[in-house]
């Protein structure tokens, strides 16, 4: 209520809660101000604290993941150890050191490092003398060998003549090849007789941290990346490179004089751990860097991972946060607001008891306009029950429609099937008198005999005719289902014999159904005539009818082998009216009218198109009591 009773309110507040006149109307502004900076505080902190706590389990995971891929790099590493101890070993290295200008020498020397090389899967293995020369080379045969150069200046020469095992990744001065060098002391440790290398070849792993979800990459003791998934990053510097050490990579022409510029990687934040980091790369999304020293180098491995989940997930609970903590001061407000509506339930309680009069009144007149509201509705249930048994008939009269329009579709072969009787009987009666003139009794005898067989078959046609065309509802509720076939299949024997298909029957004769006959006839003949028009013209027409027993139910399948069902006949197959056939030859009820016989006897009918072509239509109706009534 408002006007007299705000008034009121606003009299009995205490003084110390009034605003000024000036800051009354500002006051929602500012309030919604005051709630909008408490949420996104609020917000705020929900987004840091679950940033945060994401990126921690993500650094979890990474850790995991590094020293994987740290253990499988060293594995890879470690396999080739053994590989340049093994040249100490053999007689042609050591038959060459002995005698370095021999060419015979040399040449068992090729072979065997050639050899070799191709068994351990390297890249090369080459010998070198005590001053750096290359004496054997497994790619001797190739125009850019090694063969006769001077290989002194590389770190990983001076390792192996100092009697120490190299290590070194650098790339080559012949074929700008990168590659990791092992090399090994030959002879003496004290003072080797030559040094033996072995060049092994980095991109199988490269190409194996392609298909990860993450980045990696691995940078050497000068923080040059020599390995990484993206290979644009291959051979850029992590961190400034000092001019001096600029010089010295260029003297020992580690990288090949490659610029080394480098990589823009720039850290947003370090972790609370201090070894992880956020970082970005040039202008795109903040990524989580882990780093792993390679155990036995200089080497260290970084894992670069995204982290575009973990802003999800600080987003939602961000929203999450200002969500609930705008819910928690509206329930503040609406506490104040119940608070300020129970004082003016007061004041309403005068006014509620005068309405409270009305409403008495109002009652009244309610309750005379639902009697007669009612008298209304007992009329309107009285009319639907008479609209139910006008219903039912027009039902009766549907299916009898449906007999009638498959009566008229057999007429032409029913007429035929009259008209050759006729005919017979019409020449046969003309020649009997004229035997009997001539006295020949034994002819008119036979001619006799035929006659009779013709009116009987005419009989039985015209019979069955009546039988099928008659309503149903004739008191027999169970039926012979190999009897309602032969009913069925006489009705339709003209356009079977037109059709002439292979017809297979399958039909236990015992097979009894809870179905009056006369409806189950007319099922039978909606089922097959429409497996006959299915195969009208085809070369080699197939109907099979097969019965099975599952349970207390009977299954009755028809079975054509025309084109079958499309999409849209399965869509609608039971509406009424709808039909496939041309203008004229069907109505579009049979299918309907079928299924609803099935159901008022507890059954039901389906289709589906067979795997060897032609559609298949499966009629299933419990079995009958054993004091089953033969169809006649």
């Amino acid at each position: 209520m408002t006007g007299p009773l705000d008034s009121a309110s606003d009299q009995n507040r205490p003084p110390s809660f009034r605003l000024p006149h000036a800051l009354r109307g500002a006051a929602p502004l500012l309030a919604l101000l005051a709630l909008a900076a408490i949420v996104g505080v609020a917000g705020w902190l929900g987004y840091r604290l679950s940033y945060d706590t994401a990126l921690a389990r993500q650094a979890e995971r990474g850790q995991v993941q590094l020293r994987l891929y740290a253990q499988a790099l060293e594995s890879e590493l470690a396999h080739y150890d053994y590989v340049p101890s093994l040249l100490t070993l053999d007689q042609n290295i050591s038959a060459l050191l002995a005698r370095p200008g021999d060419p015979a020498r040399v040449a068992k020397a090729n072979e065997y490092l050639s050899a070799l090389n191709t068994r351990a899967g390297t890249r090369v293995v080459y010998v070198l003398d005590a001053h750096g020369k290359v004496l054997a080379t497994s790619n001797w045969q190739r125009p850019d060998s090694y063969l006769g150069e001077d290989l002194s200046f590389r770190p990983y020469f001076q390792s192996a003549i100092d009697g120490q095992l190299g290590r070194f990744y650098g790339v080559g001065t012949t074929r700008s090849e990168s590659g990791y060098y092992l090399s090994a002391p030959l002879g003496n440790r004290d003072k080797p007789a030559g040094v033996a290398v072995v060049k092994i070849g980095l991109e199988p792993l490269e190409n194996r941290w392609q298909g990860a979800d993450s980045q990696m990459l691995l940078a050497d003791e000068n923080g040059v990346v020599i390995l990484a998934s993206d290979p644009s990053w291959k051979l850029a510097a992590l961190r400034t490179i000092a001019p001096e050490t600029r010089d010295r990579l260029a003297r020992s022409l580690q990288y090949n004089r490659a610029p080394l510029p480098q990589l823009p990687l720039a850290t947003v934040r370090v972790l609370g751990n201090g070894s992880d980091a956020l970082v970005r790369l040039r202008q795109g999304p903040p990524m989580l860097a882990q780093n792993a020293a390679l155990p036995g180098t200089d080497w260290q491995l970084t894992l670069l991972s995204n982290t575009s989940q973990a802003r999800v997930a600080a987003l939602n609970s961000a929203a999450l946060a200002g969500v609930l903590t705008a819910f928690v001061l509206l329930l503040a407000a609406a506490w104040n607001v119940r608070r300020r509506i129970v004082g003016e339930r007061l004041a309403a309680r005068a006014a509620l008891e005068a309405a409270n009069s009305e409403l008495e009144r109002k009652v009244a007149e309610r309750t005379a306009d639902l009697s007669s509201a009612n008298q209304r509705l007992q009329a309107e249930v009285a009319e639907r029950i008479r609209t139910e048994a006008v219903l039912r008939q027009a039902q009766d009269g549907l299916l009898q429609a449906g007999k009638l329009a498959a009566v008229g579709q057999m007429s032409t072969g029913i007429a035929h099937e009259l008209n050759q009787p006729l005919a017979a009987l019409r020449t046969i009666s003309g020649n009997t008198c004229k035997f009997m003139d001539r006295g020949d009794y034994a002819t008119v005898r036979a001619n006799l005999d035929t006659i009779i067989g013709l009116v009987e078959r005419m009989g039985r046609i015209t019979g069955a005719l009546k039988s099928f065309a008659r309503k149903g509802g004739n008191g027999k509720r169970s039926a012979v289902l190999a009897e309602a076939v032969d009913n069925a299949l006489f009705l339709l024997d003209t356009r079977v014999e037109a059709a002439h298909p292979d017809l297979q029957r399958d039909i236990d004769p015992s097979l009894a159904v809870a179905c009056d006959p006369n409806r189950l006839e007319q099922v039978l003949v909606n089922l097959i005539g429409n497996a006959l028009d299915a195969v009208a013209g085809r070369a080699a027409p197939v109907i099979s009818l097969h019965t099975s027993v599952t349970g207390d139910m009977v299954h009755l399948t028809v079975r054509d082998n025309g084109q079958g069902l499309s999409e849209e006949a399965f869509s609608r197959l039971f509406e009424p009216f709808f039909t496939t056939k041309p203008a004229g030859e069907g109505l579009g009820l049979g299918l309907t009218l079928s299924a609803g016989i099935l159901n008022e006897n507890g059954g039901s009918l389906s289709a589906t198109n067979h795997p060897d072509g032609g559609a298949c239509f499966t009629l299933v109706l419990p079995l009958a009591r054993q004091d089953v009534t033969h169809a006649g």
